[in-house]
């Protein structure tokens, strides 16, 4: 499928797509696509801004367009045909943004209720007549307790970021939700990264087989990344850090630590060295973290100090550079946190500062492009 136009979209869909000049599928877009159109159940594997929002968002515009045209509207309030669940708020704006961006010729109408709202806003959200709902888990599941959102008409269901969704802890939840929806749903998965812990709780889930999709850049980085390993000499991290951010100041930069305790550190030599930055981590006041994300975005700061929180979902046009200044040890934690830059074809830059200890994360990242070859 070498453009969008080959799949039997709908028309307003195309012309969305055409007015924002997206005519061409990514991988995962071009080997999902034809099976969620057909209404099957999947698991789709790939790397970090590889489009795998788009390739759900528009199977559920069509399939909902369709039955509305074919004279089935929704008719109930608070009762959707599409449920998109993800496990942040920030993650649900993002996914909501690219719905509304092809919905202009659709007229289809989604809403969201998300963790850190208002309970009067989700509550307000719900209350009228809608196709399509995204939502964190917790919001949903006390619209569900007290009736507001009913889930007896959802025709497919899609858990976004499935390997932070699906874990051993949140398996009643996906259970109870799964239990609300009508038998036989169309039941879709989305991730990055797909750990043996998590594919065993997949299998629990799905009451019929999926169809498996895992693009040949799943669990790599993609190839528009540059990666500088910098080793860091005698403990001396900041001054190593210091160097590298002088190199090019005015760039969007995230800087990772594993820590609240790291991220402060951070953030007091930043202060001492009279750079302005802002935090995304846990343990901080929600509304505070929007606001600092918010400032990011639009370019009031140059820096984004995070934990893992920021490595998960976040996709900032603005981020050309990812600062490790403390590795993590997982290699799915590392992937994410580089999946913030470099997406949809961007270059991008991650610059790793580097000690003894991680040298066995270094060798396995090392081992595994290897084996791409």
């Amino acid at each position: 499928m070498s453009s969008f136009s080959e799949q039997p979209l709908l028309p307003s869909l195309l012309a969305s797509l055409a007015e924002q000049k997206l005519t061409q599928p990514t991988e995962i877009q071009e080997r999902t696509l034809p099976s969620l159109l057909d209404g099957r159940s999947l698991i789709g594997v790939s790397e970090t801004g590889s489009g795998k929002t788009l390739a759900y968002v528009l199977p559920m515009l069509h399939q909902i367009k369709s039955l509305e045209l074919d004279g089935s509207a929704v008719s109930t309030p608070g009762c959707p045909r599409g449920l998109v669940l993800v496990p942040n708020r920030e993650l649900g704006e993002q996914v909501s943004k690219v719905f509304k961006s092809l919905t202009h010729g659709t007229r289809v109408r989604v809403r969201t209720v998300l963790g850190g709202s208002a309970k009067k806003m989700a509550r307000r959200n719900v209350s009228g007549n809608f196709e399509i709902l995204v939502a964190t888990p917790g919001r949903l599941l006390q619209l569900l307790d007290s009736r507001e959102v009913q889930l007896s008409d959802v025709r497919t269901l899609v858990f976004d970021e499935a390997d932070q969704m699906i874990d051993p802890g949140f398996l009643p939840v996906a259970n109870r939700v799964i239990g609300d929806c009508p038998k036989g749903i169309q039941l879709v998965m989305f991730s990055a990264t797909l750990p043996d812990s998590v594919k065993v709780v997949m299998d629990k889930l799905f009451t019929r087989v999926p169809i498996q999709v895992q693009t040949a850049g799943s669990h790599h980085v993609v190839p528009t990344l540059t990666i500088d390993n910098r080793a860091v000499i005698n403990g001396r991290r900041f001054e190593l850090l210091r160097l590298v951010l002088a190199e090019d100041p005015k760039i969007g930069t995230l800087l990772f630590a594993n820590t609240r305790e790291q991220c402060d550190k951070i953030a007091d030599w930043l202060d001492g060295e009279g750079i302005a930055y802002v935090n995304y981590r846990g343990q901080m006041d929600r509304i505070e973290r929007r606001a600092n994300l918010a400032r990011f975005r639009k370019g009031e700061v140059s820096l984004l100090v995070a934990t893992d929180l920021g490595g998960r979902g976040l996709d900032i046009w603005r981020a050309q550079r990812v600062i490790n200044v403390h590795l993590p040890r997982e290699i799915d934690n590392y992937l994410h946190r580089v999946g913030r830059t470099a997406r949809a074809g961007r270059a991008g830059l991650v610059v790793n500062l580097v000690t003894e200890r991680d040298q066995p994360l270094l060798d396995k990242l090392a081992a595994r492009e290897a084996l791409r070859g």
